[in-house]
């Protein structure tokens, strides 16, 4: 894939960690593609929108994982 993937913690948070299965991936599963592309991309708008207003690079970061995830969805 093209882009790069940021840090674990933002991909990865442990308090998600701690289930079964993370909540991502049970939608990942539960969602047809384009329902799952379509959660991505409400994402990747909500992070980019807010990040000069909330949480600066991290939030950036958040929209690069969904991203990434939209075109994982793309690829498989």
């Amino acid at each position: 894939m093209g882009i790069e993937k940021p840090d674990v913690e933002v991909a990865h948070q442990a308090h998600y960690e701690s289930y079964t299965i993370e909540p991502i991936d049970y939608m990942r599963a539960i969602m047809s593609k384009n329902e799952f592309r379509a959660y991505c991309q409400g994402n990747v708008i909500k992070y980019i929108t807010r990040y000069k207003m909330k949480g600066g690079k991290k939030d950036l970061e958040k929209a690069q994982v969904y991203l990434g995830w939209m075109i994982d969805t793309m690829e498989g």
